[in-house]
């Protein structure tokens, strides 16, 4: 009886892997094209949202963190980089490193503050900082104010690639979010990303067990910081300039849309939520009659998700395939 009461569930697991790595590749292989069929510009945006996305999925979706500041990385980083090309003269790959390293130290000092609050508390404090830094852009004289960093140079990475040249620079970004959502994704399917998953579920009983839970929240909050920070460098180097506008609440609060429209727990969701806001977002732009109303229509979608599917699009889908590899386990003869 126990054979049988298990096959389902033995069934389901491999079935639940193979499509996620089919998916996977075919993620990747769409992007690998897309470039000969739309614009690199939209296509390396939307990655670069799309791996902030898997950052902050990373947080709200496995460790159960809430961080209504996350853009202060992404912003900061962008900062740093633009700052660091245009003015220091740093090669791509030094500004990345700086920017990634500004981040990730960023993310340390705010978790350290943080990271013992829990729930609404621990949003509200990572909101404060994130607003105090926003503020603190707009007066300091290195970030521009108001207008940013403007003209951020693309010199020739490692010093022979040209990513001036768009498309060049298309395939960077695509290694870029590729490792980096590889990266996560091992994290999370790995020991330390089972103890994450243990820390959400019930972090009474995780510190029972001899777990350090703060240590492992602040080690990923830091981590995640340092993988926002890398996305926002790639969108500087992408749109050239840097902004206020990237570290904004508001660009906090379309990535907590982004999340939730896919699906928080997933990265895969994480990366068609990013996709499906900004295109529609993109088109809303070009649009005199529809772009006033855009920000209603944001909000109309992120009820809607929330009411209606809680666990996103992604989540969707999981739930049809746990049917699917349930329906064909039971129909399966079982041997002793």
């Amino acid at each position: 009886m126990e054979q049988v009461a298990e096959a389902p569930l033995r069934a389901a697991a491999p079935t639940h892997s193979r499509s996620e790595t089919i998916a996977f590749l075919i993620m990747a292989a769409i992007l690998i094209i897309a470039p000969f069929f739309t614009y690199p510009l939209f296509l390396m945006q939307v990655m670069c949202f799309a791996l902030f996305a898997c950052a902050f999925n990373l947080l709200i979706g496995y460790v159960g963190l809430l961080s209504f500041g996350h853009a202060l990385y992404f912003g900061w980083a962008s900062y740093v980089c633009a700052h660091a090309a245009k003015v220091w003269g740093l090669t791509p790959e030094l500004a990345i490193i700086a920017g990634t390293l500004t981040a990730a130290g960023l993310g340390l000092v705010a978790g350290m503050l943080a990271i013992r609050r829990q729930g609404i508390y621990f949003a509200m404090i990572t909101l404060a900082l994130a607003q105090m830094m926003y503020f603190f852009a707009l007066q300091a004289k290195f970030t521009g104010g108001e207008d940013g960093i403007q003209g951020v140079p693309r010199r020739p990475m490692l010093g022979f690639l040209d990513i001036a040249n768009d498309v060049n620079f298309y395939y960077v970004v695509l290694a870029i979010f590729l490792a980096g959502f590889l990266l996560i994704y091992r994290i999370i399917h790995s020991p330390f990303g089972e103890v994450l998953k243990a820390i959400r579920e019930n972090e009474a009983r995780a510190r029972y067990l001899g777990y350090d839970v703060e240590n492992y929240k602040l080690f990923i909050f830091c981590f995640s910081a340092g993988v926002a920070g890398l996305a926002g460098m790639l969108f500087t180097l992408t749109a050239e300039f840097a902004s206020p506008s990237l570290m904004a609440t508001s660009f906090s609060i379309s990535m907590v849309i982004w999340a939730a429209t896919g699906g928080r727990a997933s990265l895969l969701g994480a990366c068609i939520g990013a996709l499906i806001v900004n295109f529609v977002g993109s088109v809303a732009s070009e649009s005199v009659t529809f772009q006033p109303v855009w920000p209603i229509v944001l909000g109309g979608l992120f009820v809607f998700v929330v009411l209606v599917m809680p666990n996103g699009l992604a989540g969707i889908v999981k739930d049809w395939i746990a049917r699917s590899g349930k329906t064909r386990a039971v129909g399966q003869e079982v041997y002793p």
